[in-house]
C-alpha cells in the first residue's frame, strides 16, 4: 500500500466527493455522471486549431499543449471529468521505441516486433522520461478544480498487437500468431508492454489525476481462453501499478462520505456497500476502470484482472452487461457514437433506453460505447450532457 500525496486532490477532499468518483465507488447521486471517450480534441474547432502545425505525439508530450487540450471539453460541455489527453503509443515512444502517428492511419512502428530476438531488443523505459506527462497532469489539474481527472492508459494486448503488426490490422492475425508460436517470446512482450504502460498510468495518479482507466482497444480479437491464459496476467501486472494507491483516513481533508467506499483490506466490502458508520474518513483506493472494444464475452475476465468498474462498448446492452458480471459491478458506456448525428428524439430516445439499463448495476457513468467521432457537431455533445444532468 502507498498513500497519495499530500496535496492529491484525493487526499484534500477536491475530488473525492466528486459525482464521477463516488459513483465509481458504487454510489448513486442524485444524477449521472457522464463524460465521453476522446472528447479532448477530434468534434472540437479549438483543438483543431490549436494543434494546426503540430503532430500528435508532439502535442501529447507538450505540457501546455496537452493540459489545454484535456481542459477545452470540461469548459465547453460541462462534463463530470476530465480525460487525460495522450496516446496509447505514448509509453513506447518515450521508451525509445521506433513509433509515429500517421494521420488517417494511426500509430505506424519503424521496426515491427516479430520475433523473440526483436522482444529482447526492446529498450527499457527509464521513469524519468516521463516527466512531460506528470508535468501536464499537474497542471491540468490545477486547473480543475474539483473536477477529476482520469489516467488514460493502453492495455498490454493493445500495445503489443501494434508492436507485432507494425501498425493498425482488422484481425491482429501477427499478433495471435506470436502469441502461440513462440508462447515465451510472447509472455516476454506483454511483461514490457505492461511494465511500460503501468508506469505511465502510474505516473498520471500521482501527478493528480483522480481515477485510472485502462483501455484495450483490440482485446475483442481474442478468445475468452486466450484472453484469460495470455493476456489477463498482463493486464493485472500494469493495473498493479495503481492498485493499493490509498487515501482518505482521519488526515484527509474531507472527501466522499462513508456510503459507498470499502475500506482497505476488509475483504468482505463490496464496492458499492455502506462502509462503517463509525469511520468518518474510511480509506480508500484510486478507483480503477478497465474498458475494451468487442469484449462482451470478456467483461468477467476483464473485471477479474483488478478493475473496479468495467466499461461496456456499444455492442451490448448495459442490462445483459451487468447480468454477465453478477450485478454487483458498476459499468460505464455505452451509447452508440452513430447515434451522435442521428436526430435528437433518436439520440435521446436511445440515451434514456441507456440509463434505463444501466439502472441493473450498482451504479452507472453515461459514456459513449468507444470514442466522439471526429464529425460529431460539439453543440449535441453539451446538449447531451445537460439532457443526462437532468434525467433523475
Amino acid at each position: 500500500m502507498r498513500e497519495l500525496p499530500a496535496g492529491h486532490p484525493l487526499q484534500v477532499g477536491r475530488t473525492s466527493a466528486s459525482p464521477l468518483v463516488t459513483t465509481y465507488q458504487g454510489v448513486r447521486g442524485d444524477s449521472t455522471p457522464v463524460w465521453f471517450m476522446r472528447q479532448a480534441g477530434r468534434s472540437l474547432p479549438e483543438y483543431r486549431d490549436l494543434r494546426v502545425g503540430t503532430e500528435m505525439l508532439d502535442a501529447c508530450l507538450n505540457p501546455e499543449m496537452a493540459s489545454e487540450i484535456t481542459l477545452q471539453p470540461v469548459r465547453r460541455h460541462g462534463v463530470d471529468a476530465a480525460i487525460f489527453f495522450s496516446d496509447i503509443v505514448v509509453p513506447m515512444k518515450l521508451a525509445g521505441v521506433d513509433v509515429s502517428i500517421v494521420p488517417g492511419r494511426g500509430p505506424v512502428l519503424g521496426n515491427p516486433v516479430r520475433t523473440a530476438q526483436d522482444v529482447r531488443d526492446l529498450p527499457t523505459l527509464d521513469e524519468a522520461a516521463l516527466a512531460p506527462i506528470s508535468e501536464a497532469v499537474a497542471l491540468t489539474v490545477a486547473a480543475l478544480g474539483d473536477t477529476p481527472l482520469i489516467g488514460f492508459a493502453g492495455a498490454p494486448f493493445t500495445l503489443a498487437a501494434y508492436l507485432v503488426e507494425g501498425g493498425p490490422s482488422k484481425d491482429h492475425l501477427a499478433a495471435r500468431t506470436l502469441m502461440h508460436s513462440d508462447p515465451d517470446a510472447w509472455a516476454e512482450l506483454m511483461q514490457w508492454t505492461a511494465t511500460i504502460t503501468g508506469a505511465f498510468l502510474r505516473a498520471q495518479i500521482l501527478a493528480g489525476a483522480s481515477a485510472a482507466q485502462l483501455f484495450d482497444s483490440w482485446a475483442g480479437a481474442l478468445s475468452l481462453a486466450d484472453y484469460t491464459s495470455k493476456v489477463a496476467p498482463a493486464s493485472a501486472l500494469a493495473l498493479s501499478r495503481v492498485h493499493g494507491l490509498t487515501y482518505g483516513g482521519d488526515e484527509a481533508g474531507g472527501g466522499a462520505g462513508a456510503a459507498g467506499t470499502r475500506a482497505v483490506g476488509t475483504e468482505s466490502a463490496a464496492p458499492g456497500a455502506h462502509g462503517d458508520t463509525a469511520t468518518t474518513n474510511p480509506t480508500r483506493t484510486v478507483p480503477i476502470v478497465h474498458f475494451g472494444v468487442g469484449t462482451g464475452e470478456l467483461l468477467k475476465a476483464m473485471h477479474d484482472v483488478g478493475a473496479d468498474v468495467v466499461g461496456v462498448d456499444y455492442r451490448i446492452p448495459l442490462d445483459e452487461a451487468s447480468r454477465r458480471l453478477g450485478g454487483t459491478v458498476t459499468l460505464q458506456g455505452n451509447i452508440d457514437p452513430a447515434l451522435l448525428a442521428a436526430p435528437w428524439p433518436v439520440l435521446e430516445a436511445h440515451v434514456l433506453d441507456v440509463l434505463a439499463r444501466g439502472k441493473s448495476a450498482p451504479a452507472h457513468v453515461l459514456n459513449l460505447g468507444h470514442g466522439v467521432p471526429p464529425e460529431t457537431d460539439p453543440a449535441v455533445l453539451t446538449r447531451l450532457v445537460e439532457f443526462v444532468h437532468a434525467q433523475n
